[in-house]
């Protein structure tokens, strides 16, 4: 389950690419995921946090 923020859920994002003569293709939009190394009930591991999650200090970094 990567690119998926483990904290909050945010992950990829669906939209429309539109050109100068406004024709619509489907793309995607990813999430600012990092890994990093996380405290979670006194055991390290490593797991994918958005940053707005990092910023807002919602996870205890290792």
């Amino acid at each position: 389950m990567s690119r998926v923020c483990s904290v909050c859920g945010k992950g990829k994002l669906s939209g429309n690419l539109v050109s100068h003569s406004n024709r619509k293709t489907p793309r995607s939009y990813n999430a600012n995921i990092q890994k990093v190394r996380v405290v979670k009930d006194g055991v390290i591991s490593s797991e994918y946090v958005c940053t707005r999650c990092l910023k807002s200090n919602k996870v205890e970094r290792a």
